[in-house]
């Protein structure tokens, strides 16, 4: 029983960190990320998302994978290997980026928007191909 419930808490919980993520990202578009307080507030959000993602995704995918239910254990531990892969991708990337960008390079800031949005289309995929596959969950 206590894998169900654990299971049911870190859907839901997935469900609202994936949406506070994707509401509370895209207000971040109109900075012009090209100072360093704008760069540095933006990775710390994404990094954030990523590691609470990780672990959020892999108690439900145990969760799940305790109590028998094999498609959402492999649901979530895909989710929780696709925040893995992301971070590592676009966080070190932004990093870099970061790291010799400054208010003129604009090469710099176009590649710093370029992977804030790519992580903010990320996000949207991953949460619609979640809800999709919840519809499929039983508890």
């Amino acid at each position: 029983m206590l894998p169900k419930v654990v299971g049911f808490i870190s859907t839901v919980a997935l469900l609202v960190w994936m949406a506070y993520f994707m509401l509370g990202c895209l207000p971040l578009l109109i900075l012009k990320h090209d100072t360093p307080v704008d760069a540095r507030f933006i990775r710390g959000f994404f990094n954030t998302y990523y590691v609470v993602l990780m672990g959020i995704a892999a108690a439900g995918a145990l969760s799940f994978a305790f109590s028998d239910r094999r498609f959402m254990a492999m649901a979530m531990a895909c989710i929780a290997f696709i925040g893995f892969a992301a971070r590592r991708a676009i966080v070190s990337r932004m990093d870099w980026l970061r790291s010799t960008m400054t208010a003129t390079d604009a090469l710099a800031i176009r590649g710093f928007r370029r992977l804030h949005v790519a992580g903010i289309v990320l996000n949207v995929i991953q949460l619609v191909g979640f809800g999709l596959a919840v519809t499929r969950l039983e508890f």
